[in-house]
């Protein structure tokens, strides 16, 4: 051998190749209204410029060879990933495990002000990296374990294939922390319409890429 390149990655055998995308915006919260829910959980539809966002996902992503969709319980996941189903006639499949981080007496909108106003339990949810700080909330080590189920199974059933999986602001976070071993809010803030991408090959998951929204230029 006169030469040896620098390596480039390669999908392992049997990994699943999982494109996790952060739903579109949703309505604004509106102080003293909550968001419909679902199981306990807000759900807010898509604004205007989350549907733009969702078009614009799938323009990126409506030539690349994507074996199956998935989706959350919460419709502003289903309503992401409509423009691309449509463009790939894949069927959206639903993954319960994946919806969003319970926010307790703070769901339904009432989070986005406690946040906004440094409320001390967010505070020190921020800063200790716990959900359950949140009154009500779930904790940061049950949301890990239902995403890492979650993504286990959509892994299992796309053996050597590329996944859309549209999901939310937490999960995005907490699937990249279990991947990484980093800090449990380390990749918190995925924008909206972002992906970031995670290879699973049995136990193992690689971190491939976070936050992409170069495919998002012009929406504000």
């Amino acid at each position: 051998m006169s030469e040896a390149r620098q390596h480039r990655f390669v999908l392992p055998e049997g990994a699943a190749d999982l494109l996790l995308i952060r739903h579109g915006e949703t309505q604004a919260a509106i102080r003293g209204q909550s968001f419909p829910l679902v199981a306990g959980q807000g759900d807010p539809a898509l604004r205007p410029e989350g549907e733009a966002q969702a078009r614009a996902v799938a323009a990126r992503l409506k030539s690349e060879p994507i074996a199956g969709i998935w989706v959350t319980t919460m419709q502003r996941t289903h309503q992401t990933a409509a423009p691309l189903a449509e463009a790939l006639g894949i069927e959206p499949q639903v993954e319960a495990d994946l919806r969003e981080v319970h926010l307790g007496d703070w769901d339904g909108g009432e989070y986005r002000f406690r946040a906004n106003e440094n409320d001390p339990a967010f505070l020190r949810a921020r800063d200790g990296h716990e959900w359950g700080e949140i009154p009500g909330a779930e904790t940061t080590a049950t949301l890990h374990a239902r995403v890492r189920a979650g993504l286990m199974r959509i892994a299992a059933r796309h053996p050597n294939e590329l996944v859309a999986v549209v999901v939310h602001g937490g999960v995005v976070g907490a699937a990249l922390s279990i991947a990484s071993g980093a800090v449990p809010f380390a990749f918190n803030g995925a924008a909206n319409g972002s992906i970031s991408r995670l290879v699973v090959q049995g136990e193992r998951m690689i971190v491939r890429g976070f936050n992409d929204v170069s495919h998002l230029a012009g929406i504000s």
